[in-house]
């Protein structure tokens, strides 16, 4: 396998562009570029103010595109989460009170 590389690198510094692209492509790593990570401030009253925040936050430029919509997603997960907890709770809270008034006729 050494021999093989070799041979490509020195195809490659011949002018060879299909060698030189086969080198590039299995030993450097591809770029892909990222955003910075940016501290925001969400205001912690509801989902849908912390929601407006990250909207405004991308519309003034404060914050990447990308990263707006990464937190979105993650606050739409986190509202279901809560629908789901919410749910459970007065699910148990009506099966508690059938449990005490008993069957019904």
């Amino acid at each position: 396998m050494p021999q093989i590389i070799e041979k490509l690198a020195e195809q490659a510094k011949s002018g060879d562009a299909t060698s030189a692209r086969l080198l590039l492509e299995r030993y450097v790593p591809a770029y892909k570029p990222t955003d910075q990570a940016q501290a925001l401030e969400l205001p912690g009253n509801t989902l849908t103010a912390q929601g407006q925040a990250v909207i405004a936050a991308v519309a003034s430029g404060e914050l990447p595109a990308a990263q707006g919509g990464i937190l979105l997603t993650a606050l739409a997960n986190l509202a279901k989460l809560t629908e789901s907890d919410e749910l459970e709770k007065r699910i148990a809270a009506l099966e508690a009170r059938n449990a005490k008034q008993g069957p019904t006729p």
